[in-house]
């Protein structure tokens, strides 16, 4: 049996305005970070889509169960996968149905971890991460959506170096290409997961990360990687949720 801890915290860093959006939902075991895109406007109101669907179908699903989802669940996939699946489908038709008139270019990237009776899931789309800290290392658990990442599956580098085209995403909801990648995770005692937008983990990298996620509550650590990303140059909204594992 295993007893979860967890935390969230956004800043709008030096932006105008935050298009980041995140969920804490430990009844549900469902958490999300979500990214916004196309203007100050599009964005926060394309982020906070992306969260609210999955909140709110998490919430009828634990009400309701499978009656409340889009789909038939898939038998091969866990609670927690059929649960990220759907909302990920229902994410992608909401905000295609808003994008008219000035938020005709909005779209949102996802991050999304589900933990349950099942195990553990996640979801993406875009280049939010989830990354995994266990036994002092740590590791992304999901690969970006991007250009810089479909170069290197043919073995090549982007022309003039990765930093000329780390924001160009290749993935994201609300697009014509919004297919998510779904993960089945298993999660142990001393597990410590950060689910995160570029704006974190850009100015840290996985040293600064590594050195605040081994502080002693989800609480601390979201406050203190948020500021570190912020002392750091960081000019994008930084926002993180972190998931602590023990034992019960």
């Amino acid at each position: 049996m295993l007893r979860f801890e967890s935390a969230g915290q956004t800043h709008i860093g030096r932006r105008p305005h935050n298009e980041d959006s995140y969920c804490v939902l430990p009844e549900l075991g469902l958490y999300v970070v979500a990214d916004g895109l196309g203007g100050q406007e599009g964005g926060e109101v394309a982020s906070r889509c992306v969260v609210d669907t999955f909140a709110g179908l998490g919430q009828r699903w634990e009400r309701e169960h499978e009656a409340a989802w889009p789909e038939v669940a898939d038998p091969r996939r866990t609670r927690e996968e059929n649960l990220l699946a759907a909302c990920s489908q229902l994410a992608q038709a909401n905000l295609r149905a808003q994008r008219v008139g000035r938020l005709a270019e909005m779209a949102s990237t996802v991050v999304a971890l589900a933990v349950g009776r099942d195990g553990a899931a996640v979801v993406h789309v875009g280049d939010s991460r989830l990354y995994r800290l266990r036994g002092g290392q740590l590791e992304p658990l999901t690969r970006d959506h991007s250009f810089i990442e479909e170069l290197r599956d043919v073995g090549m580098e982007p022309p003039g170096g990765a930093s000329n085209w780390r924001h160009l995403i290749t993935r994201a909801l609300g697009t014509d290409n919004a297919e998510p990648t779904l993960q089945r995770l298993h999660a142990q005692s001393g597990d410590v997961f950060l689910l995160c937008s570029d704006g974190l983990y850009e100015p840290l990298g996985l040293e600064g990360l590594t050195r605040r996620l081994c502080l002693s509550s989800a609480r601390e650590v979201c406050d203190a990687l948020v500021a570190d990303a912020f002392e750091a140059g960081g000019k994008d909204n930084i926002t993180a949720v972190v998931l602590r594992v023990a034992d019960a």
